[in-house]
């Protein structure tokens, strides 16, 4: 099944537009998650929204926005006024400046989207867009209206299509002094900073995400599967942090780890998943709905079906 777009509307320069929709970039719907039951019965866990005075459920069209001004006195907000102050920019994005890219501090950039242009009609706009942002090397700023809020968003090439990251307001930025004054002034003697600096250098490799590991993710799985086999679930015992004496010697230490072999501390990674094997989830036997991920491990070699 097609994603759904998140998102459509026009992306605007200058007078030239195009139809697009926004998909977002990431999603932790792969992520393993629980629900609340009722540890007597067994049963879902439901929320119901009540009046907080009465007690009594409130159906969906009779909830309304409020702003509190004072203790239990609010500005009471219809759905129609808030439409009213964002119908301008609603379905248009329109480019209203273009920065480097190095311009963007990291703090600022917030959730990403893929941008792909919306039907035929507007793909040789959507082209011609894409390709002077793409020569001329620079992240595009527009504003964007989705979620009832409008958000700054920074748009750039990526591939065929255009990558779109959300931008925090600088109200949302917390200042650094906040939590950095505090920090005292340490000189770092020269012999230290060497040995840190050639551990540095010993570790150093390539940005390859494909390598990373959520372990907690697997041994949540693995917990489900000793809970579906009946075993016994026993705590770990707890390891006491190393006592760090002397700092000098620690970085020597660290040092003769680090410059032993490589296949040691490649060990230390743990076994990397076999290639083309896949979580897939089981009922649970005697359990209505209730699922649980099992690794099946299929052929590297076996080649997966083309979508479509």
């Amino acid at each position: 099944m097609a994603p759904r777009a998140y998102w459509k509307g026009y992306l605007k320069l200058s007078l030239v537009s195009c139809p697009i929709s926004l998909f977002p970039a990431t999603s932790g719907r792969e992520k393993i998650s629980f629900h609340q039951l009722n540890r007597n019965t067994g049963n879902r866990i439901r929320y119901r929204k009540v009046d907080a005075e009465t007690g009594e459920e409130v159906e969906t069209p009779d909830i309304i926005k409020g702003y509190e001004v004072d203790k239990g006195q609010y500005i009471e907000l219809e759905p129609e006024e808030l439409e009213a102050i964002a119908l301008e920019a609603k379905r248009t994005m329109e480019i209203d400046k273009f920065v480097p890219k190095d311009d963007i501090d990291d703090l600022y950039l917030a959730d990403p989207y893929y941008v792909v242009p919306d039907g035929e009609v507007g793909q040789q706009a959507f082209a011609v867009i894409r390709d002077a942002i793409r020569k001329e090397g620079m992240v595009a700023i527009a504003k964007v209206v989705f979620t009832s809020r409008e958000h700054m968003i920074a748009i750039e090439p990526r591939g065929k299509g255009m990558m779109g990251v959300t931008l925090r307001y600088p109200y949302e930025v917390r200042k650094p002094d906040e939590y950095f004054s505090e920090i005292e002034d340490e000189k770092v003697p020269k012999d230290m900073l060497d040995l840190a600096t050639h551990i540095v250098e010993t570790k150093r490799g390539k940005f390859e995400p494909e390598t990373f590991e959520d372990e907690y993710e697997d041994a949540l799985k693995e917990l489900l599967r000793k809970k579906q086999r009946g075993e016994k679930i026993e705590q770990p015992k707890e390891r006491a942090p190393s006592n760090v004496i002397n700092l000098m010697d620690a970085l020597r230490k660290s040092l003769k780890v680090e410059d032993g072999p490589s296949s040691a501390r490649s060990a230390k990674k743990g076994r990397k998943r076999i290639e083309g094997q896949r979580e897939m989830l089981l009922p649970i036997p005697g359990k209505k709905g209730a699922e649980v991920p099992v690794k099946r491990a299929t052929r590297p070699n076996a080649r997966r079906k083309s979508a479509g």
